[in-house]
């Protein structure tokens, strides 16, 4: 049987997803990145190198933007650009070791700061979360178009 879920109670999850988000992400010290630079440098540290064409997928952005962040993280030498060996007029992108630092200290941070708001909430609540956190990543997940 199929739970329903009202658009309502998806809004206040996605509401709340990102206000926690973003507070952690405004409390950290770490360099100011765009949210879609977090996710590329993210995805490729996850994932390895890739095409514009994937990272824009995998961040849920038109290619263009794809582009635009890379070319952001390129200066800043998070990110270079190769030829793509399995086709000479492509290149792929891959993170550099600034950037794996960079994104490292940007998720442990947030993760710290995560731990200290955890510490506030009661056994039942932390019980809830930890059972959530699966179904959240699955969430969090691309959906094949």
């Amino acid at each position: 049987m199929t739970a329903i879920v009202t658009s309502q109670e998806a809004l206040q999850l996605v509401v709340s997803v990102h206000r926690l988000v973003r507070g952690l992400r405004q409390s950290v010290t770490a360099p100011r990145l765009q949210p879609t630079q977090l996710l590329v440098l993210s995805e490729l540290h996850q994932h390895g190198p890739m095409r514009i064409g994937e990272i824009a997928v995998r961040a849920l952005c038109s290619q263009p933007t794809a582009t635009t962040v890379v070319t952001g993280l390129e200066a800043v030498g998070f990110v270079s650009r190769e030829p793509d060996p399995a086709d000479g007029r492509a290149t792929i992108v891959a993170i550099t070791e600034q950037g794996r630092e960079t994104i490292i200290s940007v998720a442990h941070g947030e993760a710290e700061l995560l731990s200290v708001r955890m510490a506030d909430l009661s056994a039942e609540e932390l019980a809830v979360l930890r059972a959530a956190s699966p179904v959240l990543r699955r969430l969090a997940e691309p959906t094949p178009r």
